[in-house]
């Protein structure tokens, strides 16, 4: 089973791409956490967006922002703390999203940061808020600046849309702005420069960002190499025209990074049989070291791409990162991005840190095993399911099982009797979606198993 984590060759083309195995260490410029934690509060990489005075009156101007993070100012401490508000160059007030959005959820009340949103919804077409919002601009000023929001969203949207509520489309959020600029000005086009990628996104789940420190490549194939920075701005190819611009995100960002290489996980919430873990850590060193490294006083993290021959599990996304990859690895290198960063995509996935990985439930890199002990006993996964919740209510975290709690099904989407039940619906039967692979822990007996799962909730 370890043998796995340093073996395994890549597919031949005419792209540059990683072998699997260790992956080295690059330079990363240092930045200041405390402006880098203010930054990320109050600006936004992505620069266009619905003018204020229109989301105002959509939304009401007493409307509750809802939980908030300590440090949001001025208009940002009255507006959902995924959303930034900015003067744009026009004069006009906007509101536009933010990285909060896909990477600060709640958990047992509390709102964590870096954690990945797992039931952020992205079935809906975005062009029905879009155009709804522009029924509320009024002055030409801020039509401009609703206009130009929408005109980019439009080219984006039909590429960025997912089948399933709770999986997220980042990647083709990436890759479809990139595909209608000039990779050296950074002009827009309205139509496509280079081919777009397919239009339905495989589905992500989104990693959390308090393993940012320890990794030296970013994104579950490991193709983020060199500066992470500048790999982490790419969102802001959806609205940034200008050289200039892109020169202004990326000075800030790069206390951003310092603040989430600094970041740490929440502790678990819950009881834990400090004895039972203790059998745990002993299993741990056995058969999940080699991969995922180990922690506490003898830390060390081995930064390996796992071939997929070995660890088996869904291939499409390491493939389509292949299959890619000449374009938008020549997009990236003749461009501002790639300046500084490079793309080495790999035929497999990198094993992950596993600090506080009883947060981030469901797992995969697809988000296709629902909690911890399926993932530890491949016969527990579920072919069909969707969280156990009403309507948009969060669902309970189940302590036992180690995730949030889920209700397997009968059958997959074909099954479902209106759109909403569809699109809640995880079916590991389509493109993308499988749950299989990763069985390393299936020939462990149910007492190993158990005291396994006990000492997860402690990294």
């Amino acid at each position: 089973m370890l043998a796995g984590c340093d073996q395994g060759g890549s597919e031949k083309g005419g792209v540059r791409k990683a072998e699997v195995g260790y992956v080295p260490a690059s330079p990363q410029r240092q930045g200041d956490p405390r402006k880098g934690y203010e930054a990320l509060l109050n600006r936004s990489v992505v620069t266009c967006g619905l003018p204020y005075a229109a989301y105002v009156e959509m939304r009401g101007s007493e409307a509750d922002p809802g939980p908030q993070f300590p440090g949001r100012v001025g208009r940002n401490a009255e507006l959902p703390y995924m959303l930034t508000s900015r003067i744009a160059p026009s004069g006009v007030e906007i509101v536009t999203s933010n990285c909060l959005a896909c990477h600060a959820a709640t958990i047992e009340g509390q709102l964590v940061m870096g954690l990945g949103n797992a039931f952020l919804d992205m079935t809906v077409d975005p062009l029905i808020g879009v155009e709804t919002a522009g029924a509320f601009v009024k002055d030409s000023p801020a039509a401009a600046e609703w206009r130009r929001w929408a005109d980019r969203v439009a080219a984006i949207a039909d590429y960025m849309m997912t089948d399933t509520v709770g999986v997220n489309s980042g990647r083709n959020l990436t890759l479809a702005p990139m595909a209608h600029r000039d990779p050296e000005t950074l002009a827009w086009s309205d139509t496509p420069l280079i081919e777009p990628p397919p239009k339905v996104p495989l589905p992500l789940s989104v990693p959390p960002w308090w393993n940012m420190g320890k990794k030296h490549a970013l994104f579950y194939n490991g193709e983020g190499r060199g500066d992470h920075v500048r790999y982490m701005i790419l969102a802001s190819a959806i609205c940034t025209d200008s050289l200039e611009e892109v020169a202004e995100i990326d000075a800030w960002f790069v206390d951003v990074r310092a603040y989430l290489a600094s970041l740490r996980p929440p502790k678990y919430p819950f009881a834990i049989d400090r004895g039972l873990a203790d059998q745990g850590y002993a299993v741990f060193q056995d058969i999940c070291k080699g991969c995922h490294g180990s922690y506490g006083e003898e830390a060390r993290y081995p930064n390996r791409v796992v071939s997929l021959g070995k660890v088996k599990t869904d291939p499409e996304v390491a493939r389509r990162g292949f299959s890619d990859a000449d374009r938008f690895l020549e997009w990236l290198g003749r461009s501002f991005y790639g300046e500084l960063s490079r793309a080495a995509p790999a035929l497999g996935y990198v094993a992950p840190p596993l600090d506080g990985v009883w947060a981030t439930a469901p797992y995969l890199h697809n988000g296709s095993v629902p909690t911890l002990a399926a993932l530890l006993d491949s016969r527990l996964r579920p072919d069909f399911w969707r969280f156990d919740r009403e309507g948009d209510d969060q669902p309970a975290y189940d302590e036992s099982r180690v995730g949030w709690a889920y209700r397997a099904l009968d059958e997959g989407k074909s099954g479902a009797m209106s759109w909403d039940e569809r699109n809640r619906i995880y079916d590991t039967g389509l493109t993308g979606y499988a749950n299989q692979g990763h069985t390393f822990g299936d020939d462990l007996t149910d007492p190993e198993r158990s005291a396994l799962l006990e000492y997860l909730k402690t990294l």
